[in-house]
């Protein structure tokens, strides 16, 4: 018996005898409203709990000989597919001049469905050999003009009437696809530049009037994950009665994202700043859209984790018990309050 009576001094929860247990109102409705917020609070903590987070980790990017995958998708709503051209450069040297490998022109109307689609799938440039892309300084060189010259036929004329055409009705062209470049800093961009120069000359009537305006519908490095944002997603630069040249100078950053079951995905994001020069009369440039990139050389890798379970139980009871703790506080008071108010005057009862 000793022993018994000592294990029940150890108990914190001595219990009352049922008939000194009082009911009352107040008590029912503190209890009520005490259900429905642990209840709450317990989805909320559940909610809490079944929901992963991320973890952000920066290290040396180690990566060696790979390339680096640039996603296009651009509506240019004022210039046809034949005169627009993807061209590209990187720091190793290697330029590729009107780059269709992988890319998509699709023809537009001028309620922007699409009438038509071509694809290269090889490497063409069209005599682009000689062609100077950073400032067009060899369309003024006279023995260069020359050889432009004699390459003005019948052909060249026949496009000049199409594109003049296509113009004149309103055609635009988006240009979709993917660019698989060196990851090396460099730039690729989309312009004219691919059209000898009197054929551009006599089509536009001068650089004044090429219109560059441009909606990005997309323009990433590698895979999406869940949540990623691409800053140049949904821009458009629409240009009235002017032109020039917009450049996009784009910081990418390796990123590699693991989701909760331990799948790595490898992508890049990217920050950018954007640069507008309107055109003026003494410019010997063509407008065009430029895109210079260069890599950062950390790497971010973005973990998913899930919450521990003993977590979820610690604060778990620790909302529950406070809610208890809180809704036996306020029983208490207004039962107090309720003695109070109808506690009978002694003064009146001695009258």
């Amino acid at each position: 018996m000793g022993m018994k009576q000592a294990i029940k001094k150890l108990d914190a929860f001595p219990r009352a005898e049922e008939h000194l247990l009082q009911k009352t109102q107040s008590g029912a409705l503190v209890s009520i409203i005490g259900l429905v917020t642990m209840a709450t609070l317990f989805y909320h903590e559940l909610s809490y709990y079944l929901t992963p987070y991320t973890v952000h980790q920066m290290s040396v990017d180690l990566k060696r000989g790979e390339t680096l995958p640039i996603h296009v998708n651009i509506t240019f709503p004022s210039l046809p597919c034949d005169v627009l051209s993807v061209d590209a450069i990187d720091m190793s040297g290697k330029h590729e001049v009107d780059l269709d490998t992988n890319i998509w022109k699709l023809r537009l109307n001028s309620y922007g469905h699409i009438t038509g689609t071509e694809y290269l799938s090889d490497l063409v440039e069209k005599e682009h050999e000689a062609h100077n892309h950073d400032h067009d300084k060899d369309h003024h060189d006279d023995s260069h003009a020359k050889q432009h010259t004699h390459g003005f036929d019948d052909a060249a004329e026949t496009m000049v009437k199409k594109v003049k055409q296509a113009l004149a009705n309103g055609e635009g062209c988006r240009v979709y696809g993917v660019l698989d470049v060196q990851r090396v800093a460099g730039n690729f961009h989309i312009s004219v530049h691919g059209l000898n120069i009197f054929v551009a000359q006599m089509i536009f009537d001068g650089a004044k009037h090429v219109n560059v305006s441009h909606i990005i519908h997309d323009l990433s490095f590698g895979p999406k994950y869940l949540g990623m944002h691409n800053p140049l997603d949904g821009t458009a630069r629409i240009l009235h009665e002017t032109s020039g040249t917009f450049k996009y100078y784009i910081k990418v950053v390796p990123t590699e994202y693991r989701d909760i079951s331990k799948e790595v995905l490898s992508t890049n994001q990217f920050s950018v700043t954007e640069y507008f020069s309107p055109m003026t009369d003494f410019d010997r440039t063509w407008p065009a859209v430029y895109f210079l990139y260069d890599l950062s050389p950390i790497t971010v890798t973005i973990k998913e984790e899930r919450r521990g379970f003993l977590h979820f139980i610690t604060r778990l009871c620790a909302v529950l018990g406070g809610t208890f703790a809180l809704t036996g506080m306020l029983d208490r008071w207004m039962c107090r309050l309720l003695e109070a108010l109808t506690k009978p005057d002694p003064r009146s009862i001695l009258r």
